[in-house]
């Protein structure tokens, strides 16, 4: 047994150490840089600096696993980390107030990918796609959408390019722009947290507005947030098989496996703030995990930027981003005319 562990450790480090390496020594200068220039922020020196190295390394084969290992569980374990900075008190009166936003904002993404779809006589699946991709969390509700509605690895792509190009595009200008529309530390994270597509881009964003504004913590509000507006997910993966099965005149739909699709590390997020919230943890230990849970979101955005080819998404076909771009605008303006009628903003 001993040595069937060893083994699988030593594959484990084969296959992921050389990409969680590359991602780590852009992190270390992206964080210096970050505290630096801190109207900036680490996570967006981590993406852009990604994106440049992505330009000339075109053959990532070797460091592959460890890219994606790193944009994805590096990425959950600093949202579980975060957990240790809040009490549980916090996260259920922020994700309750976020609920409007969020329903509103998800209602949105939908309408306007259907209409384009309509209009534009776009592919229905990539149209799917991208109107959940922008309306719940990116990449992840992609994955968990795409075998519901058994679309092909050619239009996963596309619909992730898509996303990535704007979650991109929002981490480098949404700080700023809440900054001129002159939301408030809790407005820009409830903006940030429904407004963002992908869980990495919110937390860059978020942890760049922290950046501009010291003693902000918008990343606990943001993360909070996005939790909340990640469970959407399942509904609708659901009503999508529902549909799905209904269309193709079947008994059964597409399997849709819940344990795949459900966000586990949002369990542990609330473990965090639980263990929190009960246990008397010592201020210096709180600074520490937060502080690693935001170093683990820098070397996230570097992945991030790695896996971001600029030149390919804007080649890949005019629609599907023209489509991403009506629903990331409409989300932006809905979440934030919902805090206004809220009295948020």
């Amino acid at each position: 047994m001993k040595q069937m562990e060893r083994n699988c450790i030593m594959e484990f480090v084969r296959k992921n150490a050389p990409g969680i390496l590359i991602c780590l020594v852009i992190a270390v200068p992206a964080w210096l840089l970050g505290q630096r220039f801190e109207v900036v922020g680490g996570p967006v020196f981590a993406i852009l600096i990604g994106m440049v190295i992505a330009l000339f390394w075109k053959d990532q084969k070797a460091a592959r696993s460890g890219i994606t290992y790193t944009s994805k569980k590096i990425l959950q374990l600093a949202v579980v980390l975060l957990g240790f900075g809040m009490n549980l008190s916090s996260v259920l009166q922020v994700g309750g107030q976020s609920l409007p936003i969020i329903v509103s904002t998800i209602a949105t993404s939908l309408i306007v990918a259907f209409a384009l779809y309509k209009a534009l006589h776009m592919d229905s699946n990539i149209s799917t796609l991208i109107g959940v991709g922008s309306s719940i969390c990116g990449g992840s509700a992609i994955a968990a959408t795409a075998p519901v509605i058994d679309a092909d690895d050619e239009e996963i792509a596309q619909a992730i390019s898509v996303i990535f190009l704007f979650n991109v595009i929002a981490a480098l200008i949404f700080p700023t722009l809440g900054g001129v529309l002159g939301l408030s530390n809790e407005g820009f994270g409830l903006f940030a947290g429904t407004a963002v597509n992908d869980t990495s881009s919110v937390t860059a964003a978020a942890a760049a507005w922290d950046g501009m504004h010291p003693g902000a913590n918008t990343l606990d509000t943001a993360a909070i947030v996005k939790m909340t507006r990640t469970l959407a997910i399942i509904p609708i993966t659901l009503v999508l098989a529902l549909l799905r099965t209904r269309r193709e005149g079947k008994q059964g739909g597409a399997q849709v496996d819940i344990k795949k699709i459900f966000p586990w590390f949002v369990l542990l997020f609330l473990l965090a703030s639980i263990i929190t919230t009960v246990l008397p943890i010592p201020a210096a230990a709180v600074s520490f995990l937060k502080n690693a849970s935001k170093f683990f979101i820098v070397m996230a955005m570097a992945a991030i930027g790695l896996n971001t080819d600029i030149v390919k998404l804007v080649k890949t076909g005019g629609k599907p981003i023209f489509m991403g771009f009506c629903c990331w605008v409409a989300i932006a303006g809905v979440s934030l005319l919902v805090q206004h009628l809220l009295g948020i903003w």
